[in-house]
């Protein structure tokens, strides 16, 4: 779909009344993500999947012609669904899904109808600090010594890692994951934009606590899902979810980050049997 000129590559299944559930993928993946939990629920759902700009095969302008923030990435996303006509629905946020999901509950609190989180954090208690420290350096002073200790996450071994790490047995993990994501990496200009994106995260923190009171105001129904093995966002950011919604369910999983490639029978058995209260628009 061309959104002002983006290009916006998206998956979608499912019937055309049914209630939507949109599904909002992580770094350094896209849509691809969800390529088997998407023929899982739809029925139930109709299932939407699109790419973030400079991801999978949405557009990825330079970053001197595009602003890579969060922001950015939120906005595409509303004018997407304003051009589906999409106005009411489920979020599934993941990682980088996360910041992009919350922003638009902000702009439209009575938009969201449930939220379903995969390691897709919210609170401070999430962030493993090891893994967080060299973002949040990056993001206080972009030195070429800071960029060069974020800038391995565009790495072979790092994005492999993102996906095996957690997992007790990552022989079940395909391989073609992380190559599809590195092949895509490797576009002209998508490890500036992926850069920026690095520095723009601290601005996610800031919104924690409108999230949270969102959460409580609108008692919008949680599902955290959660690898309880992830380095990244530790299963302390599912439980935090019960400060604000004290009946979040909170499902851990013997699992890391990318959960959906080593547990999606369960993931998809946990959405499954949450169905929380979904509303269409009058």
């Amino acid at each position: 779909m061309d959104v002002d000129g983006l290009d916006v590559f998206y998956r979608e299944a499912g019937p055309a009344d049914a209630p939507v559930l949109l599904l909002l993928h992580g770094y350094p993946t896209s849509s691809h993500m969800f390529r088997h939990l998407i023929p899982a629920l739809a029925g139930p759902y109709r299932v939407i999947a699109p790419d973030h700009i400079g991801f999978g095969r949405s557009s990825a302008p330079d970053a001197g012609e595009f602003a890579y923030t969060f922001d950015a990435l939120a906005d595409v996303t509303r004018r997407f669904l304003a051009a589906l006509d999409v106005r009411r629905y489920a979020l599934y946020v993941q990682d980088y899904g996360a910041p992009v999901g919350w922003r638009l509950a902000l702009a439209a609190p009575e938009s969201v109808l449930a939220v379903i989180s995969q390691n897709g954090n919210a609170y401070e208690e999430g962030f493993v600090p090891e893994f967080w420290e060299p973002v949040w350096a990056y993001g206080d002073d972009r030195t070429p010594e800071n960029e060069a200790r974020v800038r391995t996450a565009l790495s072979r071994e790092a994005v492999e890692w993102q996906y095996t790490h957690g997992v007790p047995d990552p022989t079940l993990i395909a391989p073609d994951t992380w190559e599809h994501d590195l092949a895509l990496l490797a576009r002209p200009g998508v490890d500036r934009a992926q850069l920026a994106l690095f520095a723009d995260y601290r601005t996610n923190r800031a919104l924690y606590p409108a999230v949270h009171a969102w959460l409580r105001a609108y008692r919008v129904p949680v599902l955290a899902v959660w690898g309880r093995n992830d380095e990244i966002f530790g299963p302390a950011g599912a439980e935090a979810f019960r400060d604000d919604v004290p009946d979040a369910e909170v499902v851990l999983l013997d699992g890391g980050h990318f959960l959906l490639e080593s547990h999606l029978d369960e993931v998809a058995t946990a959405i499954r049997d949450f169905r929380p209260r979904l509303r269409q628009e009058e």
